[in-house]
């Protein structure tokens, strides 16, 4: 149905219907919007579902319901008030009667600028908290104390603070800093949800700046925490200690790619030098071999993508020795495994120029020449030879055909 039936619907039922949440942000940002969520208040469960027979229910602690409106599945919650009752994002009791209005709802909310409201059909914006004049300065604010009621709020306020390239207040700041105990405890999931999307910012180093600010970083992403301090040899690293290299790396792949699994990798890619013994510093030694116990220790604390474990895996080992390689049967090793690793090749080079700058030819043309060394199949191994012998000769062929291949394209 088109929104205009489904609003009339609901209003001659004696409803209210009101459009919430990203939208109506991202409407006052200027950017394109995202898919309209809507709440409704002044009516029940039953009533609801017998105007929309149709609707899926998909809510769990309080009902929210899938409804096709404009052609495209929309969420329907009913605006609902929340009472803290125990710890972590479970601790609520929720009430969503018909008694419950709109200006409740909007009090539970994270930060201001999530916390507006367009009515429907009216077009009218209800605007309680300033989230408008926050939007049009550039800042993230908590709506009230309610804020460190769910801890994993603090992500959040870090992730908007990182996609829209805003700042947060120093009150928001302080209950980010109160939700720490809470987010020690909360589930791997709900942290590493926020990850996810905080990674798809353009310049995604803000998300974890702003949480190391606030001084939460340690207990969300204690990998990342530990590069902190940990000083590097300032001829190659002049920009500072493993911390704000690897948020420059980041920023660097970031400008070159969207894949988010490249942006793993690079946020991972020097994790081990976090373990490195004081007594080393400012060299890490063996920090690519450390970093793969750092990644496995990750991902036991929160389950991380098997295709985000095997890309990070494969650059954080090979990502000091790939630009340095000399002998052609290393080279063809090295091309013939990344392209069997889930991360595209050009996401691998945007991860090394990020962390060396200039790379060699056999990187540069490494897609090209690896393509042309898979034509060779150990198939075509004169008969006579058998097992090894035969993934020698392989391994023969592929140099002779890298070698001739790199003379080309000097």
């Amino acid at each position: 149905m088109v929104e205009a039936a489904f609003v009339a619907a609901l209003r001659r039922a004696g409803a209210r219907v009101f459009v919430v949440g990203g939208w109506v942000r991202d409407r006052l940002r200027g950017a394109a919007a995202a898919d309209k969520d809507y709440v409704v208040s002044g009516i029940g469960e039953a009533a609801f579902c017998a105007l929309f027979p149709d609707a899926q229910r998909v809510g769990r602690s309080f009902p929210v319901y899938l409804v096709t409106v404009d052609g495209k599945r929309a969420e329907v919650a009913f605006a609902r008030r929340e009472r803290k009752t125990g710890p972590g994002y479970r601790g609520f009791a929720v009430a969503f009667s018909p008694e419950v209005t709109i200006e409740e709802d909007l009090y539970r909310r994270d930060t201001t600028m999530n916390s507006i409201a367009l009515e429907l059909p009216e077009g009218r914006l209800i605007d309680l908290y300033g989230g408008r004049e926050d939007i049009a300065r550039g800042r993230v604010r908590a709506v009230s104390s309610h804020f460190v009621e769910d801890p994993v709020r603090a992500l959040r306020a870090a992730r908007q603070a990182a996609l829209f390239g805003y700042e947060i207040t120093e009150e928001t700041l302080a209950y980010m800093r109160a939700c720490r105990a809470e987010l020690a405890r909360e589930p791997g999931e709900r942290i590493f949800a926020e990850l996810r999307r905080a990674l798809g910012a353009a310049q995604p180093s803000s998300f974890f700046r702003w949480l190391a600010r606030a001084g939460v970083l340690d207990v969300t992403f204690p990998e990342l925490a530990a590069l902190v301090g940990k000083t590097q040899p300032q001829a190659f690293h002049p920009e500072g200690d493993a911390f704000e290299h690897t948020m420059l790396v980041l920023d660097r792949v970031a400008a070159e790619t969207g894949d988010v699994r490249a942006r793993f990798t690079a946020l991972a890619h020097d994790i081990g030098k976090g373990r490195t013994p004081q007594a080393m510093l400012p060299h890490h030694y063996g920090h690519e071999v450390c970093g793969l116990d750092v990644l496995a220790d990750w991902n036991r604390r929160m389950t991380l993508p098997r295709d985000w474990r095997a890309a990070a895996a494969f650059v954080i080992r090979e990502h000091m020795r790939a630009p340095r390689l000399t002998k052609a049967g290393k080279i063809v090793k090295l091309l013939m495994a990344a392209v069997k690793v889930p991360l595209p090749f050009s996401a691998f080079l945007a991860v090394l120029r990020a962390d060396h700058g200039d790379l060699p030819a056999y990187l540069v043309h490494g897609e090209e020449i690896a393509a042309e060394l898979l034509r060779i199949s150990g198939h075509a191994a004169p008969p006579e030879l058998v097992g090894e012998e035969i993934a020698d000769w392989l391994l023969a062929q592929r140099v002779r055909r890298l070698q001739a291949l790199l003379q080309q394209k000097k």
